[in-house]
C-alpha cells in the first residue's frame, strides 16, 4: 500500500468512526447554554469549525447554532467559520491526492468552468461540503480561488442556516429540515447549474469548430 493511499484511507476511517460516535446532537442538546454567554459560544463555533471536518458534520450546523446564539448580525462570522472548515480537507487532498486520472478529470473541469466559477457552481450544487473540497484540491485548485468560490457559492447556505437558527426557541437536529426544504434546495441548485450553463455551451461550440476544421484538413 502507497503512502498516500494509506493516509487516504485513516482520514476515511477517521470520518466514519467520527461521524459514528459523534452526532450533531450532542451540540444541539447544549446549544441554549452554549449560546448564553457569547464568549463562549464563539469559543465553542471556533473549536467545532476546527473539528468539524473529521466529524463529517454538516457546515450549516455551525450557521444554526451562530443563528440560534446571535441572530442574523451573525452571518458573516457564520460564512467565515463555514470557509475555514472547508479548507483542511481542501489541503489534505492537495498535498497527498495529486497525480492519476480523477485528477486529470478535474484540472480539465476547472479549465472549462474557471475556478472560482467552477468551485462556487459546486458548493451551490448540494453535495457534500467536504466531497466539494476534496474534489478542488485534487484538481489543484489554487487557495484563493479556493476560499473566493467557496465563500460566495455558501452565501445561501450560510444566511440559510442562520435564519433558521434564529427563527427557533430550542435547537434540535431537526432545525436541519428548516435550511433543507426541498424547493430551496432545488432553487439554489438551479443557481449551480446556470452558471456552469455558460461554459459547458462555449466548450461543446469549441470542440465542435475543432472538428469541422479537422475534417475539412482532412478532406
Amino acid at each position: 500500500m502507497t503512502r498516500t493511499r494509506f493516509i487516504a484511507g485513516g482520514v476515511i476511517a477517521a470520518l466514519a468512526i467520527g461521524a459514528f460516535v459523534v452526532s450533531p446532537a450532542a451540540v444541539t442538546e447544549r446549544a441554549a447554554w452554549v449560546a448564553a454567554d457569547p464568549v463562549r459560544l464563539v469559543a465553542v463555533a471556533l473549536a467545532l469549525a476546527a473539528i468539524r471536518p473529521f466529524l463529517a458534520w454538516p457546515t450549516t450546523l455551525l450557521a444554526l447554532l451562530i443563528g440560534y446564539g446571535f441572530g442574523p448580525i451573525g452571518i458573516p462570522f457564520a460564512l467565515a467559520l463555514i470557509v475555514a472548515t472547508s479548507i483542511p480537507p481542501y489541503l489534505v487532498a492537495r498535498r497527498y491526492g495529486r497525480g492519476g486520472r480523477l485528477a486529470e478529470i478535474g484540472e480539465e473541469a476547472i479549465s472549462v468552468t474557471g475556478t472560482v466559477r467552477g468551485v462556487t457552481a459546486s458548493r451551490l450544487i448540494p453535495l457534500p461540503s467536504d466531497v466539494v473540497s476534496v474534489a478542488s484540491g485534487v484538481a489543484n485548485v489554487p487557495l484563493g480561488a479556493f476560499v473566493l468560490g467557496t465563500a460566495l457559492g455558501e452565501i445561501p447556505w450560510a444566511v440559510a442556516g442562520v435564519v433558521a437558527g434564529a427563527s427557533v426557541e430550542t435547537l434540535t437536529t431537526e432545525s436541519l429540515d428548516a435550511v433543507l426544504h426541498p424547493e430551496f434546495i432545488a432553487l439554489i441548485a438551479l443557481g449551480g447549474v446556470a452558471l456552469l450553463v455558460g461554459p459547458a455551451y462555449r466548450y461543446y461550440r469549441e470542440n465542435r469548430e475543432n472538428e469541422r476544421a479537422n475534417v475539412g484538413q482532412h478532406q
